[in-house]
């Protein structure tokens, strides 16, 4: 039977790649001493300050599979499964961190960073996050929301003036489209649910998008502030009138310029001060910076007809990216982020916890569960569930053939990441790989099932 190490994924850096931890070792009487007043500190803390102790108590520290109810010998399945996924070259390597009753059971690494120069993955590798970018945003919202800085049923336009008289691309018989006005404001609620009828460019009137330079969901090369190029969308016709339809595109990077306007600051520096440091995501930017370069991972492609292939340096939206050499000058809100399993499973633990970790309160209880219920309504047409304010929800457990919980919420990136919280069952799963297209790959659904059937209590 494998034995699993899980670490405090806090204040991991490059230095402790591989470490273990040491156990202190007491030598001399000095030390015995200082010990024992070491001691005795604590015991004062702990009867005489309950704050600072439920802070304490509430850290998302490593734990023994069995001390959460994960049966370790069922844990080893998920194991063999990614490495045969990397043995058969079908992903070049795959990060997991899975979160059970506010302890990091798992903390495991597979494949390489670069298989080329095989050098191998670690669990605190940087990963082109993508779309999971769009939650955290999300939650930016929110915390403006709760600061009084905004209402989400407030328009767009308060914001963001181009979008004061949007306008819609209606297909016509003729295989042609006509232009006509929107029906009523684009909200911010609509942003957040993904029905304000903005695309990714590749609606009817997609060579207008084209024309403007704006199409696809890459912003890393742009040299230009992210304000600039959604200003330009407002005047574009946008795919579906505002509330009738989940159309996914670039409502989250609008949301960023809506953060920016509403809080007076930078998105980046936003994130940084108001979710970042407050829960320990030390590792999670807009731009990768210079000192952390050799710990982001390698981008590949994996086609039916060509295998693993490793995408084009840098490349453009399905290449290496700009985010080591790139301008840095747009952060895009909807696809913008690298990140680690462990940086994003710390985020996730918070909202699982109700919008708390470590003692730093970035969201209230309520709002996560305003954030983790269905708003779309009749505009989702997926099944089994519904979209959320940044997330999808699920409803009905039954439609996937796969386990998890009514009210579990989840989405992933680009790049082949994914995530989900299982409030029920008091579980975070935070899983990134490097791949982009990724075609054939079934791991998504074999990781939901290997992660439910170790939980055994």
């Amino acid at each position: 039977m494998k034995t699993y190490e899980t670490m405090d994924i806090r204040n991991v850096t490059p230095a402790h790649h591989g470490s273990t931890g040491e156990t202190t070792r007491i030598e001399s009487m000095g030390s015995i001493r200082r010990f024992r007043a070491v001691l005795v500190l604590f015991v004062a803390l702990l009867f005489c300050a309950p704050a600072a102790t439920q802070a304490f108590a509430q850290s998302f520290a490593p734990a023994s599979p069995e001390e959460a109810g994960v049966s370790s010998e069922r844990l080893a399945r998920i194991d063999a499964a990614l490495e045969q996924y990397v043995e058969e070259e079908r992903l070049p390597g795959a990060a997991l961190v899975i979160g059970r009753r506010g302890h990091v059971v798992y903390s495991r690494a597979f494949g390489y960073r670069d298989r080329e120069a095989e050098e191998p993955l670690d669990i605190t590798d940087l990963f082109r996050i993508a779309s999971q970018t769009k939650a955290v945003i999300s939650a930016g919202v929110m915390i403006l929301q709760e600061q009084g800085r905004l209402l989400i049923d407030q328009n767009l336009s308060d914001f963001i003036p181009e979008f004061d008289s949007t306008t819609v691309a209606v297909e016509n018989e003729e295989g042609g489209y006509e232009i006509v006005p929107a029906d009523r404001s684009i909200t911010v609620r609509d942003l957040l649910t993904h029905t304000a009828g903005i695309g990714y460019g590749w609606g009817p009137a997609a060579e207008q998008w084209v024309e403007a330079g704006i199409q696809g969901w890459y912003f890393a090369d742009r040299d230009e502030p992210i304000a600039a190029t959604v200003e330009r969308m407002g005047n574009l016709p946008m795919a579906a009138q505002p509330g009738e339809e989940f159309v996914y595109g670039y409502a989250t990077d609008i949301l960023g310029v809506v953060i920016e306007r509403a809080s007076g600051m930078p998105l980046d520096e936003f994130l940084r001060v108001e979710i970042f440091e407050p829960l320990g995501m030390m590792d999670t930017h807009f731009y990768v910076p210079p000192e952390k370069a050799d710990r982001l991972t390698v981008v590949y492609s994996v086609t039916e007809m060509n295998g693993m292939v490793r995408a084009p340096d840098p490349g453009h939206m399905v290449g290496q990216g700009m985010y080591l050499e790139g301008p840095r000058k747009s952060f895009s809100g909807g696809a913008g982020l690298v990140s680690t399993p462990g940086d994003y499973a710390r985020f996730l633990e918070a909202l699982r916890r109700g919008g708390i970790l470590d003692g730093a309160r970035i969201l209230s209880p309520k709002t996560v569960e305003l954030m983790t219920v269905d708003h779309a309504h009749d505009a989702w047409q997926g099944d089994g569930g519904g979209f959320g304010l940044g997330f999808g929800v699920t409803e009905e457990l039954g439609w996937s053939g796969l386990p998890g919980s009514p009210g579990a919420y989840t989405w992933g990136g680009a790049y082949h990441s994914t995530y989900w919280v299982d409030p029920e069952e008091e579980l975070v799963v935070s899983y990134m790989t490097q791949v982009i297209p990724a075609q054939g790959l079934d791991d998504h659904q074999r990781l939901r099932a290997l992660v439910y059937q170790a939980l055994v209590d």
